[in-house]
């Protein structure tokens, strides 16, 4: 019991000590100026009810987004699928799935994919704005392929490949990011979890296409000229983000995890995230009530306010074996106000085959 009190003294020591190298990390002249927003996104509803705040105690595919390292801890095969209303009534459907397999006593390979589909969108030309000439329907696309592994019982680390683009009918951007994450457990019955994972690292990205192609008359000729724009490169949202957890035992059958967070962003404000997670588990039956919170700059500012994706979270999710196989069956759900624009509602299902 004292080794455990030490430990965790010196634990929580170190994690004050990342948060106040960190905490003027965030460049306030540069927020705004970075490019694909999306990959700030998180698709799963289980993390996102936490306000993303469990980057020490992310597990399987919820950790492909928060910090890879969590996926080491994955049983053998987890598939999900998950929708959401994206930015609550601006019409936005985003869908994600995935699946992470064991390949070895201590390695889990997993692939997921995100995709925003925005509509069809009316197409207009400076003779005729009001359109009526066709639509086209925006696309927005994440192809993630993610490795984790266990090094010891006490140290995980992860890395994470993405694939993005972005098109119109007529633009189109693709690009690469990586992430990488390490995970450390450690007390007498691991209960206390710290996490780190430096996220969206890549090169820039610039859009092309024939939409930045212009057709001018020639005053001297009268014949039709083209021109062409210059197009700005731009940067991809990188960030760090450091957390921690504690697992409080009530009793042999439930559980109270509290996790804490805090992102040092590039080219956005600096946030802070909490979130609590009450846990239910029964012979075949297991029930999670979530909620969290996220702080950042002007948050209570209506006027200042330059995030719509902070403030409360809350969320929960129902799991069951059902079959012969015992499999593990869930869904989800998890709701994240956004401000003007409503509450985004995300659904799922998680699939645990044995």
């Amino acid at each position: 019991m004292k080794n455990s009190i030490i430990n965790m003294k010196r634990s929580l020591f170190v994690s004050a000590m990342m948060i106040g190298l960190f905490a003027s990390a965030g460049n306030e002249d540069r927020v705004g100026s970075s490019g694909a927003s999306m990959l700030l996104v998180n698709p799963w509803a289980r993390s996102s009810a936490l306000g993303d705040a469990n980057i020490a105690n992310a597990k399987g595919l919820e950790a492909s987004y928060l910090n890879i390292a969590g996926l080491a801890f994955t049983d053998k095969t987890q598939l999900k699928f998950n929708t959401a209303n994206w930015m609550g009534s601006a019409g936005i459907q985003f869908y994600s799935a995935g699946i992470a397999q064991r390949i070895s006593d201590d390695g889990v390979l997993t692939v997921s994919v995100q995709s925003m589909n925005y509509g069809d969108i009316d197409v207009t030309t400076v003779n005729i704005p009001e359109g009526g000439i066709g639509t086209f329907s925006p696309r927005t696309n994440i192809v993630n392929v993610g490795y984790a592994k266990a090094f010891s019982s006490s140290i995980y680390a992860g890395i994470n490949l993405k694939v993005l683009s972005e098109s119109i009918f007529n633009v189109r951007g693709n690009g690469v990011a990586l992430d990488a994450g390490i995970q450390y457990v450690t007390g007498e019955q691991d209960q206390m979890k710290f996490g780190i994972t430096l996220k969206n690292v890549g090169p820039t990205i610039k859009y092309k296409g024939d939409g930045f192609t212009l057709q001018a008359n020639n005053n001297e000729t009268s014949a039709l000229t083209s021109l062409d724009q210059r197009i700005q490169a731009y940067e991809l949202p990188s960030l760090l983000a450091i957390g921690g957890s504690y697992d409080f035992n009530l009793d042999e059958k439930s559980k109270l995890i509290i996790a804490f967070g805090y992102t040092a962003n590039s080219f956005f404000y600096d946030q802070f995230r909490l979130g609590a997670n009450y846990g239910m588990n029964l012979d075949k039956f297991a029930f999670n009530l979530r909620a969290g919170f996220v702080y950042e700059k002007n948050l209570f500012s209506a006027e200042n306010r330059s995030n719509a994706m902070v403030g409360p979270t809350a969320g929960f999710s129902v799991d069951a074996l059902v079959g012969k196989n015992q499999t593990a069956l869930g869904v989800e759900y998890s709701s994240r106000f956004a401000g003007v624009f409503g509450i985004v509602h995300t659904f799922g299902i998680t699939i645990d085959l044995k």
